[in-house]
């Protein structure tokens, strides 16, 4: 649909939002931090605190949410992608694997996922790739890509295009063959989820936008389902016990008192 002139683009507006429902809260949670549907080529972003348990939603069944998150009081700590397969042993993303900084910090936890069609490998689309495959890449065209969304979210916390590095994405997944190359698995079908529990306060950023390795030659992104509420308890529980874990969390948590030990300034 053109944008070319208002009237356009708030008809272009009207119709994104016509594809989503309302977010209600889970079971048991009665106030919600966060509550959003994310449209097929649309971006998102918010400030979390410690402790919040976010939970994604591929609500159609072809919703790809690719993931950026920062440290807030440090934003120049990040995402590392490469960490985040090496020092798990592992490059593929399920419960109780940590999404890790590039300070060796856990910034979030998978800690439930119905899914399992995960990806820290590929990074996201841009503009080319997705003007190559679709006809258009652009923040406001009919099929975004990832680096465009993830550039202008990245913008509205401070952050600029040198600031983004790989992310990872989920409910698309990949697999990586015999011969090594990457195989796409594709979505596991409407209504499933992952959950994530935040460590430190985050920004996050999200672009929910049609995987690289999309086999469809048509850009069919659906809608993306963001909750979150305040789950602190659950930092004393973790889904997760290898030493190369426990350690990284533990290097969270000093981190974190060291900046609200008492007294501190």
């Amino acid at each position: 649909m053109s944008t070319a002139t208002t009237l356009a683009a708030r008809e272009h507006a009207r119709s994104q939002a016509e594809k989503v429902s309302a977010p209600t809260a889970p079971d048991g949670v009665t106030e919600l931090t966060w509550a959003e549907s994310v449209p097929g080529g649309s971006y998102t972003t918010r400030v979390l605190a410690r402790g919040t348990r976010v939970r994604l939603r591929d609500v159609d069944g072809a919703a790809c949410a690719n993931l950026l998150l920062y440290r807030a009081d440090a934003p120049w700590e990040r995402l590392n992608t490469a960490d985040t397969v090496k020092v798990p042993w592992n490059a593929y993303l399920g419960i109780g694997h940590p999404l890790l900084s590039d300070q060796g910090r856990v910034l979030a936890t998978i800690v439930a996922d119905s899914s399992s069609r995960h990806d820290a490998l590929c990074g996201t689309t841009s503009l080319t790739t997705n003007r190559t495959k679709y006809g258009d890449g652009s923040l406001h065209g009919a099929s975004s890509a990832g680096r465009e969304l993830l550039t202008v979210a990245a913008a509205k916390n401070g952050l600029q295009p040198r600031d983004l590095p790989s992310s990872i994405s989920f409910f698309h997944g990949v697999r990586v063959e015999a011969d090594g190359h990457l195989h796409s698995t594709g979505n596991a079908g409407c209504g499933t989820e992952v959950d994530l529990l935040i460590h430190l306060p985050v920004v996050v950023l999200l672009a929910n936008t049609a995987h690289p390795l999309d086999p469809s030659p048509s850009f069919d992104t659906t809608a993306l389902e963001v909750l979150a509420w305040q789950a602190s308890e659950e930092l004393d529980d973790l889904p997760n016990t290898d030493p190369e874990y426990l350690r990284a969390v533990a290097n969270t948590e000093d981190a974190w008192n060291a900046t609200h030990a008492k007294g501190a300034r």
